[in-house]
């Protein structure tokens, strides 16, 4: 019973990892479909800053959807010093990475209130 719930979890790591990398491209094709469109409507430099929050949105969506698939397959395999240090490092580098992007795209860090608020 416990190794087909492990086997279970092992599947649904692999099928969310799979879910954060589709939402990073889906991400990017939408961004990248809509820029010729806005570059005509709103001029290059607008489209260009559009283009880049879409961007940005996606990477940090599909970045907080990998950590998650990264949590779940380090459960499943026989816990090590090893495995949770790597798990920690991979959290601090996506946390960095999510953190820096949100700086690029919306101009405070995550911690910051929005303006207007």
């Amino acid at each position: 019973m416990a190794e087909e719930i492990l086997t279970i979890l092992e599947r649904a790591g692999e099928w969310i990892s799979l879910a954060g990398i589709a939402v990073i491209l889906s991400g990017f094709a939408g961004a990248a479909l809509h820029y010729p469109i806005d570059a005509r409507r709103r001029g290059a430099s607008a489209a260009f800053s559009h283009f880049k929050v879409g961007l940005g949105h996606a990477l940090m969506l599909g970045l907080e959807i990998l950590v998650v698939a990264d949590v779940i397959e380090t459960i499943t395999v026989e816990p090590t010093y090893g495995s949770l240090m790597v798990l920690g490092l991979l959290v601090l580098i996506r946390t960095f990475v999510s953190w820096t992007l949100t700086l690029e795209v919306e101009g405070r860090w995550p911690w910051q209130p929005e303006v207007g608020e």
